[in-house]
């Protein structure tokens, strides 16, 4: 036995059986020792970024930490974006890193770096080890970290350890600590503004989103008056008719400030306080009111199911009738060229039942929200950490942990194409994913952010960084080139037929919605 069989037994032990990898020279062992470890289903991105996404992905759909294969700094460096998003949904993810042997990197060869340092900003956990006797160990201190943060851990292996023979050892998994519960110092606060009359929001995030978890906030919300409120972006959600709808707190500040601007008093549950995107001249970094109270009640991480029932029955709200969404679906749009509402419209009436929808839609998917709060039962997941290129790898790593339900990608053209060789991957594992690409040729929401910090108008050199319709992509002919199947629709009568073939077969599929 030598390290590379340690570390799979390592994996396998603590329940990790899908491993998303783009595997270099120093991780071969490894490779290698996936010959005789069938168990370990190891999944191959072209772009380490593919990578990062589709564990995020599994991970928020599996429950339970996804793991990554990459190579040294610079493998590592090119999938940090979607490290960054998956810390920032608090994603239980496991990178594997390879390094140089420990004996070759005082020679400072060419893909010689700082990994450590490459690592340490997008993780919550870093270690290296020095021998393959380290490696059980290893592994289940990384597991033990990204499954109770939850977050992101990174352990690097230099390439001797994966080589190195050592004895045989029944694996022992890691012990993960329970969550922690709502701050019961908290509960006469919130009551005691309740009775006051001042003007509550429960804040949901986390496992909160959940449909159970919702339900009791539901109730919370019924009995006692207050308002419940989502971050911009969620990690996933539990949506659909006869499930608790929580209001998005807006992306744009001014309208977010809008929202925000009778909430006396906040509670967190799963959630941090929340914050605009970016600064803009003139305007605040948060949304609340200089005067709003801010209450922690259940900190990211916590166990927030167990946190709502203890304050809903503190409350008195435990047999309150939850206010549930009513089955609807949108109106069809006229026949016309396509807009992005019609396309989200398109989508919504046509969601399956137990769907997953990815949505990187960004500036043109924004009205799927309320468009599909009627829908059939689905789980949605968003763009957590603002850095684009996610929804095709998430996709990827939603339709692996749970090939039984459809997974519905709605990406923008833009940011669709900094990972789009996640279509290959698709392709390969025949994976049940059906992408719908909003294609303006454009960066859109970077024409919106410019005026938005008071560039009111720009000319041709400024405006060749926010276009990209010189050349325009041709969405169909990439897909094709990557395996994937594709079509092309430019008005509400094209599109709806495609959308109803698409749900009906199994396997990858991609409409270009041309807006």
């Amino acid at each position: 036995m030598n390290g590379a069989d340690r570390l799979c037994d390592a994996l396998l032990v603590n329940g990790i059986d899908v491993c998303f990898a783009n595997p270099g020279t120093s991780e071969m062992h490894f490779v290698a020792a996936l010959d005789h470890k069938p168990e370990l289903r190891c999944i191959l991105g072209l772009q380490e970024n593919v990578v990062t996404g589709a564990a995020d992905g599994y991970a928020r759909m599996a429950d339970r930490p996804a793991a990554t294969l990459l190579h040294l700094g610079p493998g590592l460096a090119n999938g940090l974006a979607n490290i960054h998003n998956a810390r920032r949904a608090r994603t239980p993810m496991v990178n594997i890193v390879g390094n140089h042997a420990t004996y070759h990197r005082k020679y400072e060869a060419p893909l010689s770096s700082d990994v450590e340092g490459v690592a340490r900003p997008m993780s919550d956990w870093v270690a290296s080890l020095e021998s393959a006797a380290e490696i059980s160990a290893g592994v289940n201190a990384a597991v033990a970290a990204a499954a109770s943060l939850p977050g992101v851990a990174t352990l690097i292996l230099p390439a001797d350890t994966a080589w190195e023979e050592v004895a045989p050892a029944d694996p022992v998994p890691a012990t993960i600590p329970a969550p922690p519960g709502g701050d019961p110092a908290a509960i006469s606060g919130i009551l005691e503004a309740i009775e006051d009359g001042l003007k509550v929001a429960l804040l949901l995030d986390g496992a909160a989103l959940r449909a159970g978890p919702l339900e009791t906030a539901g109730r919370i919300a019924a009995h006692c008056g207050v308002r419940l409120l989502t971050p911009t972006s969620v990690a996933r959600i539990e949506r659909g008719a006869g499930r608790v709808a929580p209001d998005r707190i807006p992306y744009r500040i001014e309208a977010a400030e809008e929202a925000m601007k009778d909430v006396d008093v906040l509670v967190l549950v799963g959630a941090q306080a929340p914050v605009a995107f970016f600064a803009y001249p003139g305007r605040p970094s948060v949304p609340t009111r200089p005067d709003t109270r801010i209450v922690l009640y259940a900190a990211p991480g916590a166990d927030a199911a167990s946190a709502l029932t203890v304050l809903a029955d503190a409350l008195g709200a435990a047999s309150a009738p939850a206010p549930v969404c009513v089955a609807g679906l949108p109106p069809r749009p006229g026949d016309g060229a396509l807009t992005g509402p019609d396309v989200t419209a398109m989508v919504a009436r046509a969601l399956p039942e137990n769907a997953i929808v990815v949505d990187e839609s960004i500036t043109q998917g924004y009205m799927f929200e309320s468009q599909s709060r009627g829908c059939p039962h689905h789980d949605m997941l968003d763009l957590t950490g603002g850095a684009i290129g996610i929804g095709l790898p998430l996709s990827i790593g939603a339709a692996v942990a749970c090939p039984d339900r459809k997974v519905i990608c709605l990406q923008a053209d833009g940011s669709g194409l900094y990972t789009v060789q996640a279509l290959w991957t698709q392709a390969r594992e025949g994976l049940d994913i059906l992408t719908v690409v909003f294609s303006n040729g454009t960066y859109a929401t970077l024409h919106g952010e410019m005026k938005r910090v008071g560039v009111d108008a720009f000319g041709v050199n400024a405006g060749r960084m926010l276009n990209l319709d010189a050349p325009r992509v041709d969405w169909v002919t990439l897909a094709r080139s990557f395996g994937v199947d594709a079509a092309r629709a430019t008005t509400v009568a094209e599109l709806e037929p495609l959308l109803e073939t698409a749900l009906m077969r199994s396997g990858p599929f991609l409409i270009e919605a041309c807006i």
